[in-house]
Protein backbone atom coordinates (compact mmCIF):
# COMPACT_ATOMS: atom_id res chain seq x y z
CA UNK A 1 0.00 0.00 0.00
CA UNK A 2 1.30 3.47 -0.87
CA UNK A 3 0.52 6.72 0.90
CA UNK A 4 -1.92 7.48 -1.92
CA UNK A 5 -3.88 4.23 -1.59
CA UNK A 6 -3.62 0.55 -2.49
CA UNK A 7 -0.61 -0.69 -4.42
CA UNK A 8 -1.35 -0.41 -8.19
CA UNK A 9 -1.17 -4.20 -8.65
CA UNK A 10 -3.73 -4.85 -5.90
CA UNK A 11 -7.12 -5.48 -7.49
CA UNK A 12 -9.90 -3.19 -6.34
CA UNK A 13 -12.51 -4.71 -4.04
CA UNK A 14 -15.15 -3.18 -6.30
CA UNK A 15 -13.60 -4.23 -9.62
CA UNK A 16 -16.31 -5.50 -11.94
CA UNK A 17 -19.06 -4.25 -9.65
CA UNK A 18 -21.00 -1.03 -9.61
CA UNK A 19 -19.89 1.55 -7.05
CA UNK A 20 -23.06 0.79 -5.08
CA UNK A 21 -21.83 -2.78 -4.48
CA UNK A 22 -19.13 -1.67 -2.05
CA UNK A 23 -20.30 -2.15 1.54
CA UNK A 24 -19.51 1.44 2.50
CA UNK A 25 -20.60 3.17 -0.70
CA UNK A 26 -23.90 4.38 0.76
CA UNK A 27 -22.21 5.72 3.87
CA UNK A 28 -19.60 7.53 1.82
CA UNK A 29 -22.25 8.99 -0.46
CA UNK A 30 -24.30 10.21 2.51
CA UNK A 31 -21.17 11.70 4.11
CA UNK A 32 -20.30 13.58 0.91
CA UNK A 33 -23.89 14.85 0.61
CA UNK A 34 -23.79 15.96 4.25
CA UNK A 35 -20.46 17.74 3.78
CA UNK A 36 -21.70 19.56 0.67
CA UNK A 37 -24.96 20.71 2.29
CA UNK A 38 -23.33 21.59 5.63
CA UNK A 39 -20.73 23.70 3.82
CA UNK A 40 -23.48 25.63 2.01
CA UNK A 41 -25.52 26.13 5.18
CA UNK A 42 -22.44 27.25 7.13
CA UNK A 43 -21.81 29.88 4.45
CA UNK A 44 -25.43 31.08 4.74
CA UNK A 45 -25.36 31.24 8.54
CA UNK A 46 -21.97 32.94 8.98
CA UNK A 47 -23.33 36.52 8.50
CA UNK A 48 -26.06 35.79 11.07
CA UNK A 49 -23.51 34.88 13.75
CA UNK A 50 -24.70 31.33 14.36
CA UNK A 51 -23.55 27.86 13.40
CA UNK A 52 -25.40 24.88 11.98
CA UNK A 53 -25.46 23.23 15.43
CA UNK A 54 -27.36 26.25 16.80
CA UNK A 55 -29.78 26.24 13.90
CA UNK A 56 -30.55 22.53 14.31
CA UNK A 57 -31.62 23.12 17.93
CA UNK A 58 -33.76 26.12 16.95
CA UNK A 59 -35.49 24.01 14.29
CA UNK A 60 -36.25 21.27 16.84
CA UNK A 61 -37.63 23.87 19.27
CA UNK A 62 -39.96 25.26 16.61
CA UNK A 63 -41.10 21.78 15.59
CA UNK A 64 -41.60 20.41 19.12
CA UNK A 65 -42.03 23.44 21.35
CA UNK A 66 -40.23 23.54 24.70
CA UNK A 67 -37.96 20.48 24.86
CA UNK A 68 -35.72 19.06 27.58
CA UNK A 69 -32.01 19.08 26.80
CA UNK A 70 -31.76 15.27 26.77
CA UNK A 71 -34.35 15.13 23.99
CA UNK A 72 -32.60 17.93 22.09
CA UNK A 73 -29.43 15.84 22.12
CA UNK A 74 -31.26 12.85 20.69
CA UNK A 75 -33.07 14.93 18.06
CA UNK A 76 -29.88 16.64 16.83
CA UNK A 77 -27.40 13.77 17.24
CA UNK A 78 -25.43 15.63 19.91
CA UNK A 79 -23.97 14.29 23.11
CA UNK A 80 -24.94 15.69 26.53
CA UNK A 81 -21.96 18.05 26.81
CA UNK A 82 -22.34 19.26 23.21
CA UNK A 83 -26.02 20.06 23.54
CA UNK A 84 -25.36 21.84 26.84
CA UNK A 85 -22.80 24.10 25.11
CA UNK A 86 -25.22 24.83 22.25
CA UNK A 87 -28.05 25.72 24.66
CA UNK A 88 -25.63 27.89 26.67
CA UNK A 89 -24.71 29.70 23.44
CA UNK A 90 -28.36 30.15 22.45
CA UNK A 91 -29.20 31.55 25.90
CA UNK A 92 -26.23 33.91 25.80
CA UNK A 93 -27.41 35.17 22.37
CA UNK A 94 -31.00 35.58 23.63
CA UNK A 95 -32.30 33.00 21.13
CA UNK A 96 -33.54 30.43 23.67
CA UNK A 97 -34.24 30.19 27.40
CA UNK A 98 -34.25 27.36 29.91
CA UNK A 99 -37.41 27.04 31.98
CA UNK A 100 -38.34 24.84 34.92
CA UNK A 101 -40.41 21.77 34.19
CA UNK A 102 -43.42 21.50 36.53
CA UNK A 103 -43.08 18.46 38.77
CA UNK A 104 -39.30 18.04 38.36
CA UNK A 105 -37.11 20.84 39.68
CA UNK A 106 -33.95 19.16 38.31
CA UNK A 107 -35.06 19.23 34.67
CA UNK A 108 -35.10 22.30 32.45
CA UNK A 109 -36.93 22.64 29.17
CA UNK A 110 -35.45 24.81 26.45
CA UNK A 111 -37.76 27.20 24.64
CA UNK A 112 -37.13 29.41 21.62
CA UNK A 113 -37.48 33.18 22.16
CA UNK A 114 -39.04 35.71 19.79
CA UNK A 115 -35.46 36.71 18.82
CA UNK A 116 -34.75 33.05 18.07
CA UNK A 117 -37.79 32.90 15.80
CA UNK A 118 -36.64 36.06 13.99
CA UNK A 119 -33.17 34.63 13.49
CA UNK A 120 -34.61 31.33 12.24
CA UNK A 121 -36.69 33.25 9.68
CA UNK A 122 -33.59 35.21 8.61
CA UNK A 123 -31.62 31.96 8.30
CA UNK A 124 -34.30 30.49 6.04
CA UNK A 125 -34.11 33.53 3.75
CA UNK A 126 -30.29 33.45 3.72
CA UNK A 127 -30.18 29.72 2.98
CA UNK A 128 -32.73 29.73 0.13
CA UNK A 129 -30.35 30.68 -2.73
CA UNK A 130 -27.72 28.21 -1.52
CA UNK A 131 -30.30 25.45 -1.17
CA UNK A 132 -31.57 26.20 -4.66
CA UNK A 133 -28.01 25.77 -5.99
CA UNK A 134 -27.59 22.49 -4.08
CA UNK A 135 -30.63 20.94 -5.73
CA UNK A 136 -30.37 22.62 -9.13
CA UNK A 137 -29.46 19.33 -10.87
CA UNK A 138 -32.61 17.58 -9.66
CA UNK A 139 -35.59 17.13 -11.93
CA UNK A 140 -39.07 18.33 -10.90
CA UNK A 141 -40.39 16.13 -8.10
CA UNK A 142 -36.97 14.66 -7.23
CA UNK A 143 -36.38 17.00 -4.29
CA UNK A 144 -39.59 15.81 -2.64
CA UNK A 145 -38.61 12.21 -3.41
CA UNK A 146 -35.14 12.76 -1.92
CA UNK A 147 -36.61 14.28 1.25
CA UNK A 148 -39.05 11.38 1.56
CA UNK A 149 -36.32 8.76 1.06
CA UNK A 150 -33.94 10.39 3.54
CA UNK A 151 -36.73 10.78 6.09
CA UNK A 152 -37.60 7.09 5.78
CA UNK A 153 -33.91 6.20 5.99
CA UNK A 154 -33.46 8.21 9.21
CA UNK A 155 -36.81 7.18 10.74
CA UNK A 156 -37.53 3.70 9.34
CA UNK A 157 -40.56 3.11 11.57
CA UNK A 158 -42.22 6.44 10.79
Amino acid sequence: MTADGPHPTTPSLTAGRGAGAAPFALGLLLRQAHWRSATAMTEALRPLGIELRHLSVLIVLVDRGATVQRDLGTATGSDKAGIMRVVDDLERMGLAVRKSVPGDRRVRAVEITPQGLELLDAAQVAAKPLTDRLVAALEPGELEQLVDLLTRFIHPSA
